[in-house]
């Protein structure tokens, strides 16, 4: 798309949520957690809905460690994913009929992960917000909080690294 030309403010939001809708899709184990993404502009937010499957002590109850283990992996992958794919999205090198198709870029792989646990994960909704650190062509870190009703306190956080994608 050329950048002289002003595209229409519903035709760039229907294709950032397609982007969006097919990272997210791209990951069986989000949809069934039941992980959504809530986006506005260019800043993602994750949300694990709360449901009984996903508590692993019920005397207390509390989140299995696993499930917000995965929910912050997820919430790092995707947010990668959309910051690197952010700019092919927006010039319209990446057009919507592909994105439609499933034709996405490859996820980045998991080198390592690790996650604190910085208190009990309650038996309600959760969100979880990544930030990318580094960036490159070959590898990335990146830094993910989880929070339930306090972003100030967060429940969970993590660090990762992740093998890039090769583009082409």
């Amino acid at each position: 798309m050329s950048q002289n030309r002003r595209e229409p403010l519903q035709q760039v939001k229907h294709r950032r949520d397609a982007v969006l809708r097919a990272l997210a899709g791209g990951i069986p184990y989000a949809q069934y957690l039941g992980i959504t993404f809530d986006r506005r502009g260019d800043e993602l937010t994750a949300v694990l809905a709360y449901d009984d499957k996903l508590i692993g002590n019920p005397m207390l109850p509390a989140l299995h460690g696993g499930v917000t283990a995965a929910f912050l992996e997820v919430t790092a992958i995707v947010g990668l994913s959309w910051s690197y794919i952010w700019e092919d999205m927006e010039s319209g090198v990446l057009p919507l009929e592909e994105v439609e198709a499933g034709a996405l870029p490859r996820l980045p792989k998991t080198i390592d992960f690790t996650v604190d646990y910085l208190r009990s994960g309650l038996p309600r909704d959760s969100y979880a917000r990544a930030k990318v650190t580094r960036s490159g062509r070959r590898y990335a870190s990146v830094h993910a909080e989880a929070w339930q009703d306090n972003r100030d306190r967060p429940h969970a956080q993590a660090a990762g690294h992740f093998l890039m994608p090769t583009r082409g």
